[in-house]
C-alpha cells in the first residue's frame, strides 16, 4: 500500500499537537479527482479548522471534534487519477481548489469531489502562486460584492499587506476604484506598485483621524470598528469587516443596518466558491491579480507555519510544499 505525509489531529488543537502521520494514498471514487498537491498554504481558515474556533465554525466542520483529521482548506498540484465520472479533466491536468470548510489538503494527495470549486491552473502560475490565490482572494471578492462598487469610488482598506487586503485592493483597482490602504512602513512600496492612490503607515498614523470621508471602508484584518470608522465614512459610507467584532457585533450591525439611516454595516458572509473562483481566475488571466507570498515552508515544518499565521504577523500568504 502507498503512504503520503500528512498533517493530522483527532480533535481540535494548538500547532504544537499537529502530527505529520503517514496515512494510505486516497483511492478516487466515480466523481472524484486524485491530486498530488504541489502546494498548498496555512490561511485564517486553516486556523479555525485546526482549533475549532470561533465556536461557530464547529457546526460546519464537527461540533466536538473534527470531521476530517487531515488539515488543509486550499491546494494546487496535479491530477494522477480520476474517477470513471469524471469528464472535464484529465490525468496531468495541473488544477487548484478551495473549500472553506476543509479539504484534507495538507497532503501529499488529496481526494476532491469534482462538485468542490476546482480549476485548471492558470498557465502564467506556478503552483505556489496558484495556492496563494484563492483564499485570501475568496474572501476579498466576498467584499466587494456586497456592495454596489462603482468607477471612481473612494475605498479605504485597513490592513493592504494580509491576504484579504491585498486581494482587495488589486481587485478595486481593476474596478476603477481610487484606493488609500494602511500597512507598516517596509510595505510601502509594495502597495504603491499595487497602483494604490495613497498609502498610509499604521505605525505613524491612525487612518481613523484622517481629515477625509470615503464610500467604503474595508477592514480587511478586523482590527477597527465601526464606531471608530464613522467620522471617515460619507453620510451613506458603508463599513465591512473580515472580523466577527470584539462582541460579534458586525452581523448584528449588518442585520440591523437596513433600519439605519445613513452610514450602514455590511458583512461579508463568504457564500458561493465557485463564483469567486471564477472571478479570480479570470483576472489572474487578464494579468490584473498576482497574491502577495510572505514565507514558504516544508510539510514538515508546518507547525511552525500554523504558528506564525496566528502570530498575526504574517503578510501575504504562508505557503507549504511538499517536493
Amino acid at each position: 500500500m502507498r503512504m503520503m505525509k500528512a498533517a493530522t489531529r483527532p480533535k481540535y488543537c494548538s500547532p504544537n499537537a499537529l502530527f505529520i502521520t503517514e496515512l494510505p494514498i486516497p483511492t478516487p471514487k466515480e466523481n472524484e479527482i486524485l491530486v498530488k498537491v504541489k502546494a498548498t498554504t496555512v490561511n485564517r481558515s486553516d486556523c479555525g479548522v485546526l482549533t475549532g474556533k470561533p465556536w461557530l465554525i464547529r457546526c460546519f466542520i464537527g461540533l466536538f471534534k473534527p470531521m476530517r483529521i487531515v488539515t488543509g482548506t486550499d491546494f494546487s498540484g496535479m491530477i494522477v487519477k480520476k474517477g470513471k465520472q469524471v469528464k472535464n479533466f484529465n490525468l496531468g491536468d495541473d488544477v487548484y481548489g478551495f473549500f472553506d470548510e476543509g479539504l484534507c489538503s495538507h497532503a501529499e494527495y488529496v481526494c476532491v469531489s469534482i462538485k468542490t470549486a476546482i480549476l485548471k491552473k492558470p498557465s502564467g502560475l506556478n503552483y505556489e502562486q496558484a495556492a496563494a490565490s484563492l483564499e485570501g482572494a475568496h474572501y476579498a471578492f466576498n467584499f466587494l460584492n456586497k456592495v454596489d462598487l462603482k468607477p471612481g469610488a473612494k475605498v479605504l482598506v485597513n490592513g493592504g499587506t494580509g491576504a484579504i487586503g491585498n486581494a482587495a485592493i488589486q481587485f478595486l483597482k481593476y474596478n476603477g476604484a481610487i484606493v488609500t490602504a494602511t500597512c507598516e512602513t517596509d510595505y510601502i512600496p509594495a502597495l504603491k506598485s499595487l497602483g494604490t492612490d495613497i498609502v498610509i503607515d499604521y505605525t505613524k498614523e491612525d487612518f481613523t483621524k484622517l481629515n477625509e470621508q470615503f464610500d467604503f471602508v474595508f477592514d480587511a484584518v478586523g482590527k477597527s470598528s465601526f464606531s471608530k470608522c464613522k467620522p471617515i465614512l460619507n453620510p451613506n459610507g458603508i463599513y465591512i469587516s473580515s472580523e466577527l467584532g470584539a462582541n460579534w457585533q458586525n452581523p448584528l450591525l449588518a442585520i440591523i443596518s437596513p433600519l439605519m439611516k445613513g452610514k450602514k454595516v455590511k458583512f461579508p458572509l463568504p457564500i458561493s466558491i465557485p463564483r469567486s473562483m471564477a472571478f479570480i481566475n479570470d483576472i489572474i488571466e487578464k494579468g490584473k491579480f498576482s497574491p502577495l507570498i510572505d514565507r514558504t515552508y516544508r510539510i514538515e515544518q508546518i507547525r511552525e507555519a500554523f504558528e506564525y499565521v496566528m502570530s498575526g504577523q504574517k503578510k501575504g500568504n504562508v505557503i507549504i510544499v511538499f517536493d
